[in-house]
């Protein structure tokens, strides 16, 4: 009978606590409190699901960011060349006899300085035998061409050393380009010091020579062939985080189209690098005829110089008739490949930059020929090695298009 009655009175007291509760949570205040506790709850558990995903990086925005980057720090090594080709066609590049990574950075500002600094030129071979009647405007004309020209090189050093420690500290870098950035970084610096050693051999007194005072062209090559390498390592790197591989169907064709436009490429950067040399050695003012030189195919001091290999590096005749073997060669070569690239079904990215190419080429040689025909004005023959530059490029991009996905 107690039990009973007991347990009556638990069960009518758990139905008036019942009432009472939907009677008090039909008020607002009560409402408003659990709608908070529920959206509370609801964003503790989207930031817990989401963290894990934020936290996943690289990712394919990071690589978008981090491709645009490169293919920005590519365009200023572009400007870089062709502002050290301008300065070395005006003859500008031995204007300034010293090297001060910061020091420098400042021009002479008042009329004694500028003399003071005209007065240090006048003590070397350039002023000596090739300038001597030089005025103080024109060396400040050139004073001021080698002087952007470095400047430059320091912009080049900054856009890539300062993002890559932004982008490092973010976590925006996998393992494998942290040591392709770290490589290009490397390379930035190595520049630099291989352009003063560059300047260094012109500068040297040379007792022995009755030519003009020029730097070593084995030194200007190596110079514009880092530049390069730096390049193309930064444009190629940039295009495959941009552009998604295509889906190609791994054909015989295919394969050989691939070995095919690797191996122009390489043509492509080697005839790039021969111009370094007739750069070096004035070798486009030897022989300005074509497609003959001076009437004859083989000019009768290709070989002149002994030992027999000396001639590929130190005689102008040769290196100008090296350079138009390769230009051809490398015409040759592109033409083929956008011939035997028809026969292959490729996307239409992939054709636009085969066909890209062959059209650059034949551009190229024609800035050759004329940049040759008309004693290598100024203009022209900034144009026709910035047209090298291009041509790489594209080369670049055709092997981007071509490459396998990555497994």
């Amino acid at each position: 009978m107690l039990l009973s009655s007991l347990r009556t009175t638990i069960f009518c007291g758990c139905r008036s606590a019942g009432k009472e509760f939907q009677r008090s949570s039909r008020s607002p205040q009560l409402r408003q409190w659990l709608v908070k506790r529920n959206q509370s709850t609801i964003t503790v558990q989207t930031g817990a699901a989401s963290t894990p995903s934020a936290a996943a990086v690289p990712s394919a925005a990071t690589n978008r960011v981090v491709g645009r980057w490169l293919i920005g720090c590519s365009g200023l090594v572009v400007g870089a060349v062709v502002l050290g080709g301008v300065t070395r066609l005006t003859e500008s590049g031995l204007s300034m006899v010293d090297w001060h990574l910061v020091r420098e950075m400042k021009p002479p500002q008042t009329e004694a300085q500028w003399e003071a600094e005209f007065s240090k030129y006048q003590q070397f071979p350039e002023f000596k035998i090739l300038n001597h009647d030089m005025t103080l405007p024109e060396f400040k004309f050139i004073f001021y061409m080698e002087w952007g020209h470095r400047m430059w090189g320091r912009l080049v050093g900054l856009a890539y050393i300062l993002p890559t420690i932004y982008f490092w500290r973010k976590g925006y870098f996998t393992r494998s380009m942290k040591g392709k950035v770290l490589g290009m970084c490397g390379f930035v610096f190595f520049q630099g010091l291989l352009g003063w050693y560059m300047v260094k051999s012109g500068l040297e007194e040379k007792p022995e020579s009755h030519d003009v005072p020029r730097v070593s062209q084995y030194r200007l090559s190596a110079h514009l062939g880092s530049a390069l390498l730096l390049y193309t390592a930064s444009l190629w790197t940039g295009l495959t985080l941009l552009l998604p591989a295509h889906k190609l169907a791994e054909t015989k064709h295919l394969m050989q189209l691939r070995r095919f436009a690797k191996g122009t490429g390489g043509l492509v950067f080697l005839t790039a690098l021969s111009g370094a040399f007739v750069a070096g050695l004035d070798a486009g003012l030897v022989y300005n005829s074509f497609p003959k030189m001076a009437d004859k195919w083989i000019p009768d001091d290709l070989l002149a110089f002994s030992p027999i290999l000396k001639n590929f590096f130190e005689n102008p005749t040769t290196v100008q008739f090296d350079h138009r073997v390769l230009a051809i060669s490398s015409l040759a070569a592109i033409t083929g490949l956008y011939l035997f690239s028809r026969r292959v079904m490729l996307p239409r990215r992939a054709k636009i930059a085969i066909g890209l190419l062959a059209t650059m080429a034949y551009t190229q040689v024609a800035l050759g020929i004329s940049t040759l025909l008309l004693y290598v004005p100024t203009s022209l023959a900034a144009t026709h090695q910035s047209g090298s530059v291009a041509l790489l490029s594209l080369a670049i991009w055709v092997l981007a298009e071509l490459r396998k996905i990555p497994k």
